[in-house]
This record gives structure tokens, sequence and C-alpha cells, in this order.
């Protein structure tokens, strides 16, 4: 389980096919060096398994699954990965619970300072920004105002709900998460792996199911059905 609370961010230095896997190599020096073989750590919000890991760097495999519902198979080397390390138990949760399954991947549709960057008082290194982020439609239910949801394995908190399909989600990022993650990379249009808060989807599946009408064992559902 992570928090959603990033570490640092890595370099991806290749990506190459291997019988059915694409085999990432990142550069990770502060993190390569705390893991083993075989430990878990997500990487822009997947969850991977670290492979031939030595202090600078490490390896991770990612399935036909991962590929096709996250944006890590599209990325080129030179890119930048958001990295967090598992949260032990007892540990405090600074963010949210986040699983590293990613739901599918938004658009980034926005990421604009609050204050214009034509205005005397605007400061780069200091200023608040506004992400903007377009959804898939299978995962719009589970976008609740004020509610958490992990892009690119950050916690972010949804300010907003927007478009005339409630498609787009308007979320504050503080100059801390924009310059220490992977945000400040992107460019408009970059796919952006969502993964949606468990318990809105535990709640949202517990709704659903409590619409559902009880099923009445009859006799004249028998004889309709051929019993």
């Amino acid at each position: 389980m992570f928090t959603g609370i990033i570490e640092q961010t890595g370099t991806l230095v290749s990506l190459t096919d291997r019988g059915g896997v694409r085999r990432i190599i990142v550069e990770a020096p502060g993190i390569a060096d705390r893991l083993r073989e075989g430990d878990s750590l997500a990487v822009s919000g997947v969850c991977l398994t670290a492979l031939d890991v030595d202090p600078t760097y490490f390896h991770a495999d990612l399935a036909q699954e991962t590929l096709d519902r996250t944006s890590l198979g599209a990325l080129k080397p030179g890119a930048k990965v958001n990295l967090e390390l598992p949260t032990a138990a007892g540990s405090p949760l600074g963010g949210h619970v986040v699983q590293g399954h990613v739901d599918g991947t938004g658009i980034m549709t926005a990421l604009d300072p609050i204050i214009p960057a034509t205005s005397p008082y605007f400061n780069r290194e200091t200023t608040d920004w506004t992400l903007k982020a377009r959804v898939p439609e299978n995962l719009r239910q589970w976008m609740v105002h004020k509610g958490s949801v992990a892009i690119e394995g950050i916690s972010l908190t949804i300010a907003g709900i927007e478009g005339p399909e409630n498609d787009t989600i308007s979320i504050a990022v503080l100059p801390l998460t924009y310059w220490r993650t992977n945000l400040h990379t992107l460019s408009l249009g970059a796919p952006l792996n969502v993964e949606a808060d468990v318990l809105v989807k535990l709640a949202y599946q517990h709704l659903q199911s409590a619409k559902k009408p009880e099923f009445d064992l009859t006799e004249e559902w028998l004889v309709a059905n051929g019993y």
C-alpha cells in the first residue's frame, strides 16, 4: 500500500520488449539503494516489482495489462517518473490509501499558475498551480468533489468537476508538489495515470448493490424458466 506522497522522481533510461513484457530501467539514486530484488514500489502511480537492483538503477517488467491501462509504455527515455516506496505498517497516512492499481489514463488539459505569469507578483518557485485533467467515462462516477484521487501516483484533492459531461477534474497543486514531482515536466495533452480513491469505489459499489431488487424465488419464476 502507498499513500501518494512522492519521495522523489527518477529518470527513465530505456524500455525494451522482452517476450511479451516490456522491461524498463529507471535511474533513481536514493531509492534504488534501498530496494531489494522483488520489492514493490510505485512508479508514477503503478505498483511494480523491482528487478536487477543496484545502488543507482532498478529494472521492472510491464505486463500487457499495465501497458494497456497506464501511460508507462508510452514514455520515452529521459522522462521523469514519480517514485514512492510502500508505507510501513503503523506509519502516518500522509495522503490517502493508494493501491498502485491504476484505473485508467486521463489527459492533462491545463496546468496553469494561480497568478498569471505576466503579473509582477508571479514567482515561478512559490506560486500555486491549477491542474485540469479529462478522465475516461468509466472513471467519472468515482470522481467526487473534495474527494481524493491519485494522479501520476500523487495524492491530490479534487477541487472541482467541470465540463458538459462532468469529464474534467480541477485540482490545486502546491509549489512543493509541482516541483518535487514530474508535473512540471509534462506538456498539455500528456497522459496521466489515474487511480480513484478505493473508499469511494467501495461506497459506490455498495450503493449500486443496494439498488438491486432482492431476488424472490417463486413458483411462477421456476415455471417460466423451465424448472
